[in-house]
């Protein structure tokens, strides 16, 4: 018997037991983080599975099967021109406007394609952190200031954190853009262009589909909501005949997926959640049904994602409400210590703020209102700056799959190097306004 072994499973024992019977149920307090925790994993289902998720890992999923290594290299590989490379990453958010945990499989997708580190770090914090109508918002609520300061701050850390990513794994990139430099040139299956719009319209999907309400005066963010579904249709059956013209999908089978969909858009629009749910439904199936290739290549490909990020990114989710709880509600942690943590401008407070925001999910624009009251209570305006750096960009959740692609190190020197240039820019920020 091997009691190195016998004595861990003799330490889980004891350390769950101790748990257990000192759990302090009947706590107001525990009772009520262990309701928001399961609160916000219900929210974040209804909400963000369905819209968000799924079409992020079918996206994944196309790079994989329809994108070739060489291809993803040429733009983000190790050897590609920096100025492009970081160029494109750095305001893909502009385009995306998903969140932290949205991004997780776009990011997956690239880097295990071949996307240096650099690039793809630059597009993983850019994704989520740079949302046109989150920095509008953010001017026109919490002051011009703030909304500049983020737009600019977004755009400025996710090339610095690229850079720096690849700076600290110099002789990792170096190794892999020597291996890559060996990789044959791949078989061009289809033009550049069927392969670009097949992926706009996978993305317009998602964005549309996401696009959240604006106040009438945003004349052009509303304008788009009232017909963000029209939209989100329209470009879904655009995707259903590049199907069958460009990747030879079955006529039929793609017919008979699509039916569902249109009549729950015809009978029931008022919850196009439903409609949306049967059209991916629609998609697996042509996909997995389609035999040995490309499209089958897409499915597999997307489920081994699902597989991978979907259960670290609930139990992200359940452990972040219990502690930190949902917009206006409480976790175990009182927001009261929160905010009387992040009143002034000293190196603590702006700490503080970014670990905060740091862990927390921050659903797309749900960052503002909790500012706002923040503010109200008292809130410096540098660590209101850190908040909007390191929240909309790390969650624990996106931390927990992060690991699985990258590795536990390099996470940690991702997350780390968020929180410090969160803090200071926000001790900077503060100290002039």
């Amino acid at each position: 018997m091997n009691w190195k072994d016998e004595w861990k499973w003799l330490a889980g024992f004891v350390t769950v037991f101790f748990v257990l019977y000192f759990l302090p149920v009947g706590s107001a307090r525990f009772d009520g983080a262990i309701t928001e925790a399961l609160a916000l994993t219900k929210w974040y289902t209804r909400e963000h599975v369905v819209l968000c998720l799924i079409p992020a890992l079918f996206i994944a999923g196309g790079i994989s099967a329809f994108v070739s290594q060489a291809s993803v290299m040429k733009y983000f590989g190790a050897k590609a021109n920096k100025f492009l490379s970081y160029g494109v990453a750095s305001v893909s958010g502009t385009i995306l406007a998903v969140c932290s945990c949205t991004v997780l499989p776009l990011f997956a997708g690239i880097y295990k394609r071949g996307a240096g580190l650099g690039p793809a770090i630059a597009f993983l914090y850019s994704g989520p952190a740079i949302n046109v109508l989150a920095i509008v918002l953010t001017a026109r609520i919490l002051g011009f200031e703030l909304g500049a300061a983020r737009a600019i701050g977004a755009v400025v850390f996710s090339v610095v954190i690229g850079l720096a990513m690849h700076f600290m794994y110099r002789h990792e990139e170096a190794a892999k853009a020597a291996a890559q430099a060996e990789l044959p040139e791949p078989e061009v299956k289809r033009p550049l262009w069927q392969t670009t719009l097949y992926f706009a319209s996978m993305a317009a999907v998602l964005v549309f589909a996401n696009w959240a309400k604006a106040e009438p005066s945003d004349v052009f963010f509303h304008a788009v909501y009232g017909v963000k579904w029209p939209l989100t249709a329209f470009f879904a059956v655009s995707l259903q005949f590049m199907l069958k013209a460009w990747f030879g999908a079955d006529s039929k089978k793609l017919g008979l997926a699509g039916l569902p969909a249109l009549l729950l858009a015809m009978f029931m629009p008022d919850l196009p959640i439903l409609s949306f749910s049967a059209g991916f439904i629609g998609l697996s199936w042509v996909l997995n049904s389609s035999g040995e290739g490309e499209l089958n290549d897409w499915f597999a490909a997307s489920w081994d994602l699902s597989k991978q990020i979907f259960p670290l990114l609930i139990g992200g989710v359940l452990v972040s409400g219990f502690l930190l709880g949902r917009p206006g509600h409480e976790g175990v942690i009182p927001s009261a210590w929160v905010a009387w943590a992040v009143g002034g401008n000293s190196f603590s407070a702006n700490f503080f703020s970014s670990i905060v925001a740091a862990f927390m999910y921050f659903a797309t624009l749900t960052e503002i209102p909790i500012l706002q009251g923040l503010l109200g209570s008292g809130m410096g305006k540098g660590p209101a700056l850190a908040l909007l750096l390191a929240g909309p960009a790390l969650s624990l959740p996106s931390m927990l799959v992060l690991k699985s692609v990258m590795g536990t190190r390099k996470t940690a020197v991702y997350v780390a190097l968020v929180v410090i240039m969160s803090t200071f820019s926000g001790m900077f920020f503060g100290a002039f306004f």
